[in-house]
């Protein structure tokens, strides 16, 4: 059973890009369980399969702190058909990634997502042509007004590729607004991986911009340029797999408020 579970639920890293590559060489196993529910116990809310309790990868309790998280995950299990697709499961990896690899580690975890304050996304502007630049700026800008008015994180951008180094007070007012909870820095680390921008993880977990707003911001070079040369399927396909992986970050970040 042990290695059923690493099978099928194990796939949990925080770059849900590598789990994705992971989980594509796996072959699928057969659904084992009839029904998925969630008990309240002291430990969180348990997800529970035919009544036993799931175990993550390391052999902790599947629990979540609130009952949407868990709701969330007994519901990705339910909806498994006569095989069991792990990348269908974007809350179950992530709160294997989060019991097993974050819980105990969230200096660790906090420090990687610090890491992009000093190479952004939102700190390198194209030159041309002006509408990608005034696309940037439209999504961009804000974040960074937000980040200096609320934070008191001034940055630095630059054009091109040319790396900027970023003043230390500015990073050290965005690391400061970093949460130091397992689930929080989790689900931020995930928005940051999937979007190259941890200043957009902090918004989306301070409110300061919509989950919505967050995803558009992180693919603006993207759709720019799908809509001047089209979308490729095989590229639409992964791109729809990221949202699900976003999808369920975000919810972790709205959750637990």
């Amino acid at each position: 059973m042990k290695e059923l579970f690493e099978e099928v639920a194990g796939h949990s890293p925080l770059d849900p890009q590598e789990a994705s590559r992971k989980s594509s060489r796996t072959p699928l196993r057969k659904r084992f369980y009839e029904k998925a529910a969630v008990s309240e116990t002291p430990d969180g809310f348990a997800v529970t399969l035919d009544g036993k309790p799931v175990r993550t990868p390391g052999r902790n309790l599947l629990a979540a702190p609130v009952r949407a998280i868990a709701d969330t995950i007994a519901a990705e299990w339910n909806a498994q058909g006569e095989q069991i697709d792990p990348m269908s499961m974007p809350m179950t990896r992530l709160a294997n990634s989060t019991v097993d690899g974050v819980s105990g580690n969230t200096g660790a975890v906090a420090d990687d997502i610090a890491k992009y304050f000093g190479s952004d996304l939102l700190f390198y502007r194209a030159s041309f042509p002006e509408g990608l630049i005034a696309r940037q700026a439209e999504h961009w800008d804000p974040v960074l007004r937000w980040a200096a008015d609320d934070l008191g994180a001034h940055f630095i951008l630059g054009e091109g590729v040319m790396h900027v180094a970023q003043p230390d007070p500015a990073i050290a007012a965005a690391r400061a607004a970093l949460p130091d909870d397992a689930w929080r820095l989790a689900a931020m680390h995930v928005i940051t991986s999937l979007t190259g921008s941890a200043l957009l993880a902090l918004a989306l977990k301070h409110g300061a911009r919509s989950h919505d707003q967050v995803w558009a911001a992180g693919h603006v070079d993207e759709d720019w340029n799908s809509q001047q040369w089209g979308e490729d399927e095989e590229v639409a396909q992964r791109r729809a797999s990221r949202r699900r992986d976003f999808e369920a970050a975000a919810q972790v970040l709205k959750a637990l408020g």
